[in-house]
């Protein structure tokens, strides 16, 4: 056993608090890892303090001092040299019996997704063999929202190096984690995979700490570790800060003596005076060998009500259906908007689909029209979501309000950059990206909360994803539709498709992949539209023959119509030939296009039908 572990087993250890902290608050407007190389002696500076102030316990500088987070800097090529200065300073600080820890931080946080196991592994190992090779007294993991990614670095460190691991996550909720885990639970998977030190990190206050805490039994093969943050973040004149409150927190620190945590230390907002304050409170204590435990129930699971209307993507796997795009007006002046919305209603139109801004222009609220469709007619709105206008707050109140309409169709988009629309100087929020999307709205319909916790019921979205068949590399695209399909998309919808060929080539791609497919088609409606789309929009190309039909009929109104709605009726006829699923794109709110070529749809499927019978 080492001498860390040794020492556990007789006293309570207490830890340094923040390092990132003190120098932001001194003016660090740059990565904190840099200063082991630029400024050393401020780092050993703050390692010093922290010893002084009574830590048995400093970490190294290295929580950002892997690839990934270097890269943001362009320090990603001084990886070694950053954690191995980092060592060099801490060892140059410590008393003799001061034990150093090699910090390595989370890469995934509450967004998730964004990096690969085998790529966090890969990062993660490098920082780690270079900490190892200076000799540190053991590795803390901290700050990891991920319980699949701590584990999977927790499990390399254990069969690779002989020294202790404390495996520190981070949790929203006091008794849950983001996916739903409890946290009780999480121990325990963290334990066996390796651990000799579990505990929990950052985001909550020594308050919520010993709420969780409370839940929380004694292991028998390992210790608890505790490092709360100072206390709830604050904003002061547009400057964030934490409470100076080392007194209470200290206070607190006692209570999560005896709630059983054996190593205690600070995160966010700590100081050495909290240090200090910690240390002249647990420093005589004993350690808590066995405690009472406060029950914690976990929520039943809600169930599912069976609904009696089939969903667009299961409705699609056996029956021809069609939906209709209708974009919400620019303006207040809505009569036509519903006049149009009453027609595709009467027509038997399967769901008409609202675009969220699209192409970055602003429209009325595509939620506030589909509740109003859904308190007035009977088609089904299926509402496009895109994460370029909110950010993680404002998408999860966005799904969490869609549900209490009773609007389950959602088409989960990224979004075209506001550079593109009428206001290129608003901001793009992009905080996931449409499968991140995708996986919030999963994790609500499993009933489970941002933060973990229980929704007290469930959301029953079925999530569309967008498909983009104009591009040079199809390859490519079928990657990127098989990711959407991982993260958990029920069906697509393409963008409009102006040619048979185009039409062969995307079943002829997709045949394998099993997912429901809504091919768009969009009515040419003018000459000049159509010359736009083919010279402006990117990867749309109309063929020369077409071209000069719209320009031989470009001043006669009448024949333009038919010339479009015939094409389009014979690129539905190919359409209906390898897809059930139709999606047609209403051009300018000529809604006359849209319910002319959706009863030509049902026509051509009935007869089909009729046929095989």
């Amino acid at each position: 056993m080492s001498r860390l572990l040794e020492t556990l087993e007789k006293k309570i250890l207490v830890a340094d608090g923040a390092m990132g902290t003190i120098l932001y608050s001194e003016g660090l407007n740059t990565c904190p890892e840099r200063y082991n190389l630029t400024h050393p002696e401020k780092v050993e500076q703050i390692h010093r303090s922290y010893i002084e102030a009574g830590a048995d316990i400093i970490q190294t500088n290295t929580y950002a001092a892997n690839f990934i987070k270097l890269q943001r800097f362009g320090l990603e090529h001084k990886v070694k040299a950053i954690n191995e200065a980092a060592v060099d300073i801490a060892k140059r600080a410590a008393k003799e019996d001061t034990f150093i820890l090699g910090t390595v931080g989370g890469l995934r946080d509450v967004q998730q997704g964004k990096l690969s196991l085998p790529e966090i592994q890969y990062h993660t190992e490098v920082q780690i063999d270079a900490l190892i090779s200076c000799d540190v007294d053991g590795l803390l993991f901290e700050t990891y929202y991920d319980l699949k990614e701590l584990l999977t670095v927790v499990s390399l460190a254990h069969q690779k190096y002989n020294v202790p691991i404390i495996a520190q996550l981070t949790a929203s909720n006091t008794h849950y984690l983001i996916d739903g885990t409890l946290i009780s639970e999480a121990f325990d998977q963290l334990i066996s995979a390796g651990a000799d030190i579990v505990g929990l990190n950052c985001h909550h206050g020594p308050h919520h700490m010993k709420r969780t805490f409370q839940h929380i039994d004694i292991p028998r093969h390992a210790f608890l570790s505790c490092y709360p943050n100072a206390s709830l973040l604050d904003i002061d004149h547009n400057h964030f800060k934490y409470s100076n409150n080392a007194q209470y927190f200290a206070d607190v620190a006692e209570q999560l003596i005896h709630e059983g945590i054996r190593l205690i230390g600070g995160c966010c907002g700590t100081t050495p005076e909290h240090i200090q304050k910690i240390k002249g409170v647990v420093g005589n204590l004993k350690p808590v060998t066995d405690k009472k435990v406060v029950p914690f129930r976990k929520k039943n699971e809600y169930v599912i009500k069976e609904k009696h209307k089939l969903s667009l993507s299961q409705r699609v796997k056996t029956q021809p259906t069609v939906i209709v795009e209708l974009d919400t007006p620019k303006h207040l002046d809505t009569k036509r908007f519903f006049q149009n919305i009453k027609a595709l209603d009467a027509s038997g139109i399967d769901a008409v689909t609202l675009a969220d801004n699209a192409l970055a222009t602003v429209r009325i609220s595509n939620i506030a029209a589909a509740s109003l469709i859904k308190q007035k007619f009977n088609i089904e709105p299926l509402v496009h979501i895109t994460c370029r206008d909110r950010n993680l707050i404002g998408l999860q109140s966005h799904l969490l309000g869609l549900s209490l309409l009773g609007i389950n169709e959602i088409l989960a988009v990224t979004g075209d950059p506001s550079k593109i629309g009428h206001l290129p100087g608003a901001t793009n929020v992009y905080d996931v990206n449409s499968k991140g999307l995708t996986e919030l709205a999963l994790r609500f319909n499993k009933g489970i909360n941002t933060d973990g916790g229980t929704l007290k019921s469930k959301t029953h979205f079925n999530i569309a994803g967008a498909f983009n068949p104009h591009v040079k590399n199809m390859d490519a695209a079928i990657r990127n539709m098989k990711k959407k399909i991982e993260s958990g998309m029920h069906y697509f919808i393409t963008q409009p498709v102006f040619s048979h060929e185009k039409i062969i080539e995307i079943y002829t791609a997709t045949q394998q992949l099993n997912v429901p497919i809504f091919i768009g088609i969009m009515p040419i409606t003018s000459y000049k539209n159509a010359l736009f789309l083919h010279n402006e929009v990117p990867g749309i190309k109309i063929s020369e023959d077409i071209l000069e039909r719209f320009k031989a009929v470009e001043h006669d109104k009448s024949a333009t119509q038919k010339l479009s709605i015939d094409l389009c009726k014979s690129l539905i006829d190919t359409v209906h030939a390898y897809f059930n699923g139709l999606y047609i794109i209403t051009p300018f709110e000529q809604v006359e296009y849209s319910l002319e070529l959706a009863a030509y749809s049902k026509s051509i499927t009935k007869h089909k039908q009729e046929a095989i019978l």
